[in-house]
C-alpha cells in the first residue's frame, strides 16, 4: 500500500520544508509499527525545487485476519470470500488512514515547533495513490466519486479506473482507481485530515468496528471543511459504515455547528434543550384556586409544605383530576388548530415533542413537522414519541428536523398552520424580527398559533421571586398590553388578523397565566387596535375572547411545555 506527497519550492522557500512539516528527516528511512503491519517513510527526491515523501504500508494479512476474526468488522466483501487472499495489503483504505494518523500525527495537528508559522502556510501539493478502492454500492463509485469528494475541497483530481487486466481490456474495469490530487495552495495538515476521512469513504468499509467515538473523530478531522461539503451526507454515511444512528448524530452536530457559526454563538448556547427532569415550578405549580394549591399560591404555605397526600385528598374531594398548565396550553393550541381546519402543522421550537404527541392523536392532523435548533431536544422527542416503534401509517405523519427559526427555511412553507408554543420568550428581543419574517413573511402558513407567559401573573406564584422570569432561559416576559402590541404590529406588517385568548384560569386582577394569539391570513377594513387594552367591540385585528376548551381544572405539576 503506497502513497506519495510532493511539493515544489525555491531557494528562499525550499521544498525540503516538507520534512519539517512531516517531522520526518529527508535523509533517513524510518520505520513505524502499526496495528496491522509496518509503515515506512522515505524520500525518493529531496531538493530545494522538488521534494517527495513516500509512505509504504506493509500489511501483514495473517495479523489482519487474526485481529478481525469474529468481531463483526463489516468491511470489505473480500473477507467473506477469502480471508487470506484479498486487496487489503495493496489498496489504500482505512488501514492507510490509520497509518497516516500513526505516522504523521503531529503533522495532522498543524504543529511545527522547529519552524514556527510554517505549518500555517499553504503550499503546492501533489498526492499520488496508485490503487484506491472506489466502491459504489448505490452511491456512484469509481473515478466520478473521487471527483465529487475532492474537487469541492479545491483539489484538481485525476482519477482513472484500473483495468482488471491490461492484457485483456475486454474484461473491463476493476473497482480501483489511480488517484492524483493536485492543489496550488493548501495546508499540509488540511490535506492529511481530508485523506484521513475520505480514503475510508471511497472504500466504503473499515477494517475495525465503528464505535460511537467515530463521530467525534469524523467531526474533528472534518473541522473547517466538512460542514460545507456538498457530499456531507454521503461522507458521514460511508465513513460511519452506514450505521444510521451514528450518521444521524453526526449530521445533527454538523447542522448545529453551522447554525452556531451563522448566529455567532457557541454550540452549547444554542443546544440548550431542557433536561427531562427539569421542573418549571413557577410555570406548572398551578394558578390560584381552591384547596392546598391555592394556599401555596397565596403564600400561606410553601410549595414543599403541601404533601402529595394532601393534594390527592383535595383532588378526590373536588372530584377532579388536576390538569397541568402545560397540558392546558396544548389543549388550547389543538382547539385553535381545529378551529382553522389545519391538517398540516409545523411545530416550531418543538422541544421534546409533547405537543407533537398530542397532535398525532388527532386523526384530522395528517402531517406534523417538528423543528428545533437543539439536537438533544430532537433526540429526546424521537425517544418520547417512540418513532422507531410507531405503526408505519402514524410514523409517516411526523418528521423531526433541525433548524433555526431566525432564518428562512424552505421546509417550513406550505403548511396550514404553524405553532410557536412558549418559544418567542427564549429569543433576545433584537432577534425577534428575524423570527417574525422567517415565520410570517417567508414560510407564511395560513394560520399561526403563538403562546407566551403572561408576566402579570407571576405575582401569583409564591415560589417565584419578585422580578424573576419563569425560566432561566427566558429573555423577556410580556404583560398583556405588550403582547397585544406585538400581535397588532405583526398582524399589520404581514397581512394577518389576530385573536388573543387567555389560557388557564383567569385571575380578575392579573389575567391568565398564559396568553395565546391566533393569527390568520387576511385583513379587515377597520383600523388596528391601540397597544393598550381596549374593549373588545373597539378592536379591529386583535380581539380577546375566552375559549371553552381552556376552562380546564386547576393545574398542578406537569411538564415544561
Amino acid at each position: 500500500m503506497f502513497m506519495s506527497i510532493s511539493t515544489t519550492g525555491t531557494a528562499e522557500n525550499p521544498a525540503t520544508d516538507l520534512g519539517f512539516l512531516l517531522h520526518k528527516h529527508p535523509g533517513k528511512v524510518q520505520r513505524f509499527s502499526t496495528s496491522h503491519g509496518e509503515a515506512h517513510v522515505f524520500y525518493p527526491e529531496a531538493g530545494d525545487e522538488a521534494c517527495t515523501a513516500a509512505l509504504l504500508l506493509d500489511v501483514d494479512p495473517i495479523a489482519l485476519v487474526r485481529k478481525g476474526r469474529g468481531k463483526g468488522r463489516g468491511g470489505s466483501p473480500d473477507f467473506a470470500l477469502a480471508q487470506y487472499v484479498n486487496d487489503r495489503p495493496y489498496a489504500a483504505s482505512s488501514l492507510l488512514a490509520v497509518a497516516l494518523r500513526t505516522v504523521f500525527r503531529t503533522a495532522m495537528k498543524g504543529v511545527c515547533e522547529a519552524r514556527p508559522g510554517l505549518a500555517e502556510q499553504p503550499r503546492p501539493l501533489r498526492i499520488s495513490l496508485p490503487a484506491v478502492p472506489a466502491n459504489g454500492a448505490g452511491d456512484g463509485g469509481g473515478p466520478a466519486m473521487a471527483g465529487r469528494l475532492f474537487e469541492p475541497l479545491g483539489w484538481q483530481v485525476e482519477a482513472s479506473a484500473v483495468p482488471l487486466d491490461e492484457t485483456f481490456p475486454e474484461w473491463g474495469e476493476s473497482r480501483y482507481v489511480r488517484l492524483e490530487l493536485a492543489a496550488a495552495e493548501i495546508r499540509l495538515a488540511d490535506a492529511l485530515q481530508q485523506l484521513y476521512v475520505l480514503l475510508p469513504v471511497l472504500d466504503g468499509a473499515k477494517h475495525y468496528w465503528v464505535a460511537p467515538d467515530e463521530v467525534d473523530k469524523l467531526l474533528a478531522a472534518g473541522e473547517g471543511w466538512l460542514a460545507d461539503h456538498p457530499e456531507q451526507a454521503l461522507i458521514a454515511r460511508r465513513y460511519l459504515s452506514r450505521r444510521w444512528t451514528l450518521t444521524r448524530r453526526a449530521m445533527e452536530r454538523l447542522e448545529l455547528a453551522r447554525l452556531a457559526e451563522a448566529d455567532d454563538r457557541e454550540v452549547e448556547e444554542i443546544d440548550n434543550a431542557v433536561d427531562d427532569t427539569v421542573d418549571e415550578a413557577a410555570d406548572e405549580t398551578g394558578p390560584q384556586g381552591t384547596g392546598p394549591q391555592a394556599s401555596v399560591l397565596r403564600g400561606a404555605v410553601s410549595p414543599g409544605a403541601v404533601s402529595q397526600e394532601q393534594r390527592s385528598a383535595a383532588d378526590e374531594a373536588a372530584g377532579e383530576k388536576p390538569v397541568s398548565l402545560a397540558e392546558q396550553r396544548r389543549t388550547a393550541i389543538t382547539a385553535a388548530l381545529r378551529e382553522v381546519g389545519a391538517a398540516r402543522v409545523a411545530d416550531l421550537g418543538c422541544g421534546q415533542g409533547e405537543l407533537i404527541g398530542k397532535l398525532l392523536k388527532d386523526a384530522r392532523i395528517t402531517e406534523v413537522l417538528g423543528v428545533d435548533v437543539s439536537a438533544r431536544a430532537l433526540s429526546a422527542a424521537a425517544r418520547k414519541l417512540r418513532l422507531e416503534r410507531l405503526p408505519e401509517r402514524m410514523a409517516s405523519r411526523v418528521k423531526l428536523v433541525q433548524g433555526a427559526l431566525t432564518y428562512t427555511d424552505a421546509r417550513l412553507k406550505g403548511f396550514d398552520a404553524a405553532v410557536l408554543c412558549e418559544v418567542i420568550e427564549h429569543l433576545d428581543l433584537p432577534r425577534l424580527p428575524a423570527l417574525e419574517y422567517a415565520v410570517f413573511g417567508s414560510a407564511r402558513p395560513a394560520a399561526v398559533v403563538v403562546t407566551t407567559p403572561n408576566a402579570e401573573y407571576n405575582v401569583r406564584w409564591e415560589s417565584l421571586p419578585a422580578g424573576h422570569v419563569r425560566h432561566a432561559d427566558h429573555r423577556f416576559e410580556w404583560d398583556r398590553a405588550e403582547f397585544r402590541a406585538w400581535a397588532e404590529r405583526v398582524a399589520a406588517a404581514y397581512g394577518y388578523t389576530a385573536v388573543i385568548r387567555p389560557v388557564g384560569p383567569e385571575d380578575p386582577e392579573v389575567g391568565a397565566p398564559t396568553q395565546l394569539a391566533l393569527f390568520r391570513i387576511g385583513t379587515t377594513d377597520e383600523p388596528m387596535a391601540e397597544a393598550t387594552p381596549t374593549p373588545a367591540s373597539e378592536r379591529a385585528n386583535v380581539s380577546t375572547e375566552p375559549n371553552p376548551a381552556e376552562t380546564a381544572t386547576t393545574p398542578e405539576g406537569g411538564e415544561t411545555r
